[in-house]
Parts: structure tokens; C-alpha cells; sequence
């Protein structure tokens, strides 16, 4: 209605846009499901790795949920971008926005093996030669087959949730906040510019939050 209203003033039909005074209802912001330990290790586990993309499906998985990335920046990681030594990874995320981010032992362990027993073996096309997870043809993933993967995991495991890869982010921030890391140190690993954003990805359940009160209340 605001905008009908803004075309038939800007085609001068009327003088003023009546809608102006009208306050516009807020949207609610609806948090995405998350995942519990339990529920990422039976993804994880249920991953075949007897078939020929097995071991490398694990793998995007493990980075996924230790590195808490976007499908964008996962499907965009290079080689080149390891630096397991330091025990980080260099992520490319929105507006091209360089950040390292600390990769868990286990993350770590499997894509060592997917390079040196999987990836070793494709034949990479020209332009994805330093790209990290390559598909058959040896070309990158698009973001559709990360979003198909675990869509099938969760249909062979039962998982009544509607997941994504950003399920995995929000499980990432949302375990690391139980198990007591700082929110700022979340919002530097996910690559928020705003603490703000951060806070709606990182819920805490109302258990939390009584826990919180008993503790640090100076009237207890």
C-alpha cells in the first residue's frame, strides 16, 4: 500500500502518501534450528564412506561444523588457504572479507586425508587447481550439492529438522556459547561485523539464563 500510494503521488494522482502515518508492523526474527552433539556426530557418522565421494562428504562436514563457515566461504576454501601448522584457516567471507579462523585437530586429521587419498586423484579443471573440495569432473561444488548432502543425511538418519549448512553454523556458535566462549570471540569466527548479529545467532534457552541470573545476581 505505501509504495501504491508513493507511485500515485510521484504521478501526481494525490499530494500526500496516507500510509505515512500507518506504523508498519515489526517481522519477528525466527531463530533456525540447531543441531545437539549427538544429532552432528549421527550426521557425521552416517556418512558412507565406501562410497566414492564418502570420504570427502565427511570431511565438509567436519569443517562445516568445526569452523562454523557459510556454504559460500566453504565452497570457496583453497588449499592454499591451510594453515595447519598455526592450527588456522584463512576465510574468504561477504564483501571479500579476509578472516583466520582457528580449525579444530579433528577437521584438521580429515582434510589431510581427503587430499593425500581422495583429492590426489582428481584432476583438477583450469581455475579450481588450488580449490579444496572438487567434485567428480574436478570442478568446485556449487552450493546446492552441500544443501543436497545433508539433506539426504538427515532423510538416512530420520532427523525430523529442516537443516542447511547454515544449521551447522548456528550449532558451531550455539555449542561453543554453552561450553562458555566469549561472544565476542564468536562473533570474530563467524565474521559478523555487529556483536548484534551475533547475539541472533547465538541463542540461550531460558535454563541459561536462570543459570546466569543465580549466578552473577549480587543478591543471591
Amino acid at each position: 500500500m505505501r509504495s501504491f500510494f508513493d507511485y500515485l503521488v510521484f504521478e501526481d494522482y494525490r499530494e500526500t502518501n496516507p500510509t505515512d502515518l500507518v506504523e508498519a508492523p515489526k517481522i519477528g526474527r525466527k531463530l533456525p534450528d540447531t543441531l545437539s552433539v549427538d544429532e552432528i556426530n549421527e550426521l557425521i557418522s552416517s556418512v558412507d564412506l565406501s562410497h566414492p565421494q564418502g570420504e570427502r562428504n565427511r570431511t565438509i562436514l567436519e569443517t562445516l561444523y568445526s569452523c562454523g563457515l557459510r556454504v559460500s566461504e566453504l565452497i570457496t576454501l583453497k588449499i592454499s588457504d591451510l594453515f595447519f601448522e598455526e592450527g588456522f584457516i584463512k576465510v574468504t567471507g561477504k564483501g571479500n572479507k579476509e578472516r583466520f579462523v582457528p580449525i579444530h585437530y579433528n577437521a584438521q586429521k580429515y582434510i589431510t586425508i581427503y587430499i593425500a587419498e581422495i583429492r590426489s586423484h582428481l584432476k583438477p579443471t583450469k581455475s579450481f587447481e588450488d580449490t579444496l573440495f572438487l567434485n567428480r569432473r574436478g570442478k568446485g561444488l556449487t552450493r546446492q550439492m552441500i544443501f543436497t548432502i545433508l539433506k539426504e543425511l538427515a532423510v538416512k538418519i530420520n532427523l525430523n529438522k529442516k537443516i542447511s549448512p547454515h544449521t551447522f553454523r548456528h550449532s558451531f556458535a550455539t555449542h561453543l556459547l554453552k561450553n562458555g566462549a566469549d561472544l565476542r570471540a564468536i562473533q570474530l569466527m563467524l565474521g559478523h561485523e555487529s556483536i548484534t548479529t551475533t547475539e541472533v545467532y547465538v541463542h540461550l534457552d531460558t535454563g541459561d539464563l536462570k543459570k546466569v541470573v543465580e549466578t552473577y545476581h549480587p543478591r543471591k
